[in-house]
């Protein structure tokens, strides 16, 4: 038998100003991405901005169906456009905030499962890890290296 411990290396950031000036910028942006989040049934909004190798800045939203599993989160909306409007450019760091109306989120919220494992897609697809940068309303920063190391053991299209 064999024991392994997976660990997910992150830098925190207490206040938004320690940032790279860079990261400040592109969080800002995914804040302001929130306005056009749809979500009419959870009231719970995430913006996403993406900066790629070129310096382009692409940004998504959330939106919601009634029909749940439809729904399309923010970071797979900045991924998808990203591909389709600049498919041989690279993400370098994506930036996500959430908020909710009914009450304040002062700790970063995690991509789910689905965008974890889309993240990692494209990171193989590019052959680049994509950092990411979370934050809730306001409070810390977490920066982390990869979409990877959020997903251990991912699946990818070696298996098939």
């Amino acid at each position: 038998m064999k024991k392994i411990t997976l660990e997910t290396p992150l830098i925190i950031y207490e206040e938004q100003h320690e940032m790279p000036e860079e990261y400040q910028h592109l969080m800002s942006i995914a804040r302001k991405a929130l306005e056009d989040a749809y979500a009419p049934y959870s009231h719970f909004y995430v913006g996403a901005a993406a900066l790629l190798q070129d310096g382009s800045i692409i940004t998504g939203a959330n939106q919601e169906n009634a029909a749940y599993p439809m729904c399309l989160c923010a970071e797979r909306v900045a991924l998808g456009t990203a591909s389709m409007q600049y498919p041989n450019i690279p993400i370098k760091v994506m930036a996500i905030t959430v908020k909710n109306p009914e009450k304040e989120v002062i700790q970063p919220a995690a991509p789910c499962g689905s965008c974890r494992q889309a993240i990692c897609e494209m990171e193989n697809r590019q052959q680049q890890s994509i950092i990411l940068l979370l934050q809730g309303e306001q409070g810390p920063v977490y920066e982390i290296s990869s979409g990877a190391s959020i997903l251990p053991l991912s699946f990818n299209g070696e298996y098939l």
